[in-house]
């Protein structure tokens, strides 16, 4: 068979510039097919368009971030580590820095754009080819190489990269487009749905809180999360909610509990309240709880205390112990999430254990490699699908490269 190039990559997002460059550096014949007009769409909408680079967690302390997929990214961290990551963009020009609070990095500059660029620049100055505007519709395995058939017409590759990305947000491209392919080949698909995205509540208190944040502990089924929860208009957002969004989309709970003060014991409350009840000139609810306003008022009306903010020593015994109940463990009423609209990333896609975590090369089908977010392995909020793009993107291209030149 006649090559077009050595390696096709098919799809230029993070993961697919990533691999772009590294492959053209390593001497290969590196052609990138990209439906949209232009590469890293999603990059630049990443962030709120600042572009959450990477964690500055070590290799493992970021695997065992990916709860069941720890051992499947391991490898690929080790071999690309997040502080890899990090020197690779200051080498580009992207200077990087450290928001310590969550451990995350970030462009210096707070621009995607400066981002996307860099990458795009990169591959382009080590040798890779760009194709804009060109819709893969299918994949075929052939003797020496594959076929990747487009809309208009065939590429010849030895090997095919496939990093597509998964279905959320569609507007920047990512629509799922190599699901069935991969399906055709008799490969095991996880059923995508949206995750890292707000949640939806019909509670009507919470939309009063729309734009406060308060830096609780959320539980949803059994799974729990220390980070910050943001109110907003439509239910639940922030670190803590997007995190376990993935309850709500594929799991179907209905209901989250929220600790507002989780590090105070139900017992230490209770004699916090009782003592501050017993001084004289009993102090305001809001003056000994240490919340925002709005979020005291609302729990004194859930816990039905006629006022928005009595003196402690007002307060019931029945009310107290409401009052407790639901600063410990307040029920938030779910009714789904915004979707793959407002999805960070995909859960699902293609099984792992279809997938060779050294190599990146599907195990049924050689020649073939996936990797970044087709695959279903899900990280928290904190730069962590990023780093498992460039780092899966890494092993892939390093593995293809030792595959043709041996």
């Amino acid at each position: 068979m006649k090559h077009d190039s050595e390696i096709c990559i098919v799809g230029a997002g993070a993961a697919g510039l990533w691999a772009a460059e590294t492959c053209a550096r390593l001497g290969l014949n590196t052609l990138v097919l990209e439906k949209t007009k232009r590469t890293g769409t999603k990059v630049l909408s990443s962030g709120g368009s600042r572009c959450n680079l990477t964690t500055n967690l070590n290799a493992d302390d970021t695997a065992r971030c990916f709860g069941t997929g720890h051992n499947f990214i391991r490898p690929a961290l080790q071999n690309l580590t997040p502080q890899a990551v990090r020197a690779h963009f200051e080498q580009i020009g992207v200077p990087t820095k450290l928001e310590p609070e969550f451990q995350k990095v970030f462009p210096a500059s707070d621009s995607a754009l400066q981002v996307r660029n860099a990458l795009e620049k990169a591959a382009l100055s080590a040798g890779a080819r760009f194709e804009t505007s060109v819709r893969v519709t299918g994949l075929s395995p052939k003797e020496g190489g594959w076929i990747v058939n487009t809309a208009t017409r065939t590429f010849n590759c030895q090997c095919v990269l496939l990093c597509t990305g998964g279905k959320s947000y569609p507007n920047t491209g990512t629509t799922g487009d190599g699901y069935p392919w991969l399906k055709q080949l008799g490969l095991k698909m996880v059923d995508p749905v949206p995750a890292l995205v707000p949640l939806v509540s019909p509670a009507p208190w919470i939309h009063l809180l729309s734009g406060v944040a308060v830096d609780g502990e959320l539980r949803i089924g059994k799974a729990r999360r220390r980070r910050p929860v943001l109110f907003t208009h439509r239910g639940l957002s922030g670190p803590a909610a997007m995190d376990l969004s993935e309850q709500v989309t594929r799991n179907q709970q209905r209901e989250a509990r929220l600790d507002f003060l989780p590090d105070i014991s139900w017992e230490a409350l209770r004699n916090l309240l009782m003592e501050a009840g017993s001084r004289p000139g009993s102090p305001k609810l809001a003056t000994i709880l240490p919340l925002p306003r709005r979020v005291v008022e609302m729990l004194a009306q859930q816990s039905r205390i006629r006022e928005k903010n009595p003196s402690v020593n007002q307060l019931k015994k029945a009310e107290r112990h409401q009052l407790i109940e639901n600063l410990k463990g307040l029920r938030i009423p779910v009714s789904g999430s915004l979707g793959f609209a407002k999805a960070e990333v995909t859960a699902g896609g293609l099984a792992l254990k279809e997938v060779n975590r050294l190599t990146m090369q599907v195990k049924k089908a050689p020649g073939l490699y996936a990797f970044g977010e087709i695959l279903d392995l899900q990280g928290p909020i904190g730069g962590f699908s990023f780093q498992a793009a460039f780092s899966t993107a890494q092993l892939a291209s390093e593995a293809v490269y030792k595959s043709i030149k041996g």
